[in-house]
């Protein structure tokens, strides 16, 4: 069985990265496995443990830093966030293609350590439509809202980092591009 690639998405908060990655997760074609990232900040309103994040203590997420046990991870705006490396070489060693939503330093680790990753990076159609975006989720303080907007304007500076640049001014075309990128990929690989 050929191993399955590892694909990296990022961009910064808003642009819209489970928005345009819903639109082709589910295309049995890709061989998609999601990993699930694992976090120290509270759960939004309906999110679920296991589900859209692995929900995790401060104590036991550095725990797994210490021990190596993670493929990548980040602290921001007082959480951590990050990817345990054991789900990710499971999925990869069943054939499965692993698709990685996570921030540009985690996504600078892993392009590190997996060079042959598939790198995309999302950017919005401008930074007005990015903010409208961030303020429009209304589930942040006005503090947290101009963090993540100062982040996106570093994170955009980096996007040349990436292999794939993809603009999501509309979701569906956003992800009919990645989905052609993950395809390509995949013949070659």
């Amino acid at each position: 069985m050929k191993k399955g690639l590892l694909i990296i998405i990022s961009g910064p908060s808003g642009v819209g990265k489970g928005t345009v990655r819903n639109y082709f997760m589910n295309d049995e074609s890709l061989k998609l496995a999601y990993s699930i990232s694992m976090t120290t900040r509270s759960p939004r309103a309906g999110e679920q443990d296991g589900i859209d994040y692995i929900f995790s203590t401060k104590e036991d997420f550095e725990d797994a830093i210490q021990k190596g046990e993670l493929l990548e991870w980040a602290e921001f705006v007082g959480n951590y966030y990050g990817t345990p490396m054991a789900q990710v070489e499971k999925l990869r060693e069943e054939g499965k293609n692993v698709l990685l939503e996570i921030e540009v330093q985690g996504a600078t680790q892993v392009r590190e350590k997996c060079p042959d990753a598939v790198s995309i990076f999302i950017i919005p159609p401008s930074m007005e439509e990015l903010e409208k975006r961030i303020r429009g989720r209304r589930s942040e303080p006005e503090e947290i809202v101009q963090q993540r907007l100062a982040k996106a304007d570093k994170e955009m500076k980096l996007m040349n980092n990436y292999k794939y640049i993809v603009c999501n001014d509309d979701p569906k075309l956003a992800a009919d591009l990645i989905s052609s990128i993950i395809r390509r990929h995949m013949e070659e690989a």
